[in-house]
């Protein structure tokens, strides 16, 4: 009796020990930035303009002070409304083509890959002079999303207000890393017309706000890998479950060895 109570209480030590050593996560696992000091002032030179790239979808209008002249100019639906009444013109956004070209109204076609918006609105300003005078235009990206997965809370496809998103911003969308992902080596995944470009990037490091993956470009993946905690779980479930069935084996074994005795 004094032996098995004895061995019943080292088991239990034992148990709770593993539990103490599985559960303890180090605080250079989970925090951000750690080498910032007190009051340091961190200066980035990461300069960002998302450029345009093939299959982007774009809003663009042009306006001058005489609005009959820019008419021509704009891609907009004939204005039909409901039961044959008048209906208000809806604009039509423009997609880069695998030749990297728009089709722009009176111009043809007009080559933005790799041009940014600012860029682009130089383009069409220099060759719309001859037809208008000081066009005003505006360029929007219609589907700008970033997609995360992996250790994040809220995995998915997200899409993205404005002109730019920073890496923290896109996981902030995502409600940031669960505690088994991996914060030292965050993965972006990068489409450049067809090319994947991948890139990794230390989130407790100051140095990633210069990474050139800090600002993101439309359709990059973001992938959070789970930490060595996460994977050693996992394989603890797997033999824990493991364990099981062979225990389960065994007790019916034995009960069917019983019975015929």
């Amino acid at each position: 009796m004094f032996k098995k109570s004895t061995a019943f209480r080292h088991l239990i030590v034992v148990s709770v020990l593993s539990l103490f050593v599985f559960s303890c996560a180090s605080k250079k696992d989970v925090v951000y930035f750690q080498d910032t000091q007190d009051y340091e002032t961190m200066i980035s030179d990461n300069s960002y303009s998302y450029k345009f790239k093939v299959d982007d979808l774009l809003s663009i209008n042009v306006s001058t002070l005489d609005p009959e002249a820019s008419i021509p100019f704009n891609l907009i639906t004939p204005p039909q409304g409901q039961n044959g009444g008048i209906g208000q013109p809806q604009q039509i956004d423009y997609i880069v083509n695998k030749e990297g070209n728009i089709d722009f109204p009176v111009l043809g076609p007009v080559n933005i890959l790799g041009l940014t918006p600012n860029e682009t609105k130089e383009l069409l300003k220099e060759k719309l002079k001859i037809y208008l005078k000081d066009p005003i235009i505006n360029i929007r990206l219609r589907n700008f999303t970033v997609t995360i997965l992996g250790e994040v809370n809220r995995p998915g496809t997200y899409e993205v207000n404005g002109e730019q998103i920073t890496i923290l911003e896109a996981l902030g969308l995502a409600s940031d890393l669960t505690i088994k992902g991996t914060r030292e080596n965050v993965l972006v995944i990068r489409d450049f017309n067809g090319t994947k470009v991948s890139q990794r990037v230390d989130l407790t490091k100051k140095a990633m706000l210069n990474s050139p993956v800090y600002y993101l470009t439309q359709n990059d993946v973001i992938y959070v890998e789970p930490n060595r905690s996460a994977i050693t779980a996992s394989s603890l479930d797997n033999r824990a479950t493991i364990a099981i069935s062979i225990a389960s084996v065994l007790i019916t074994s034995s009960v069917i060895l019983l019975s015929r005795n």
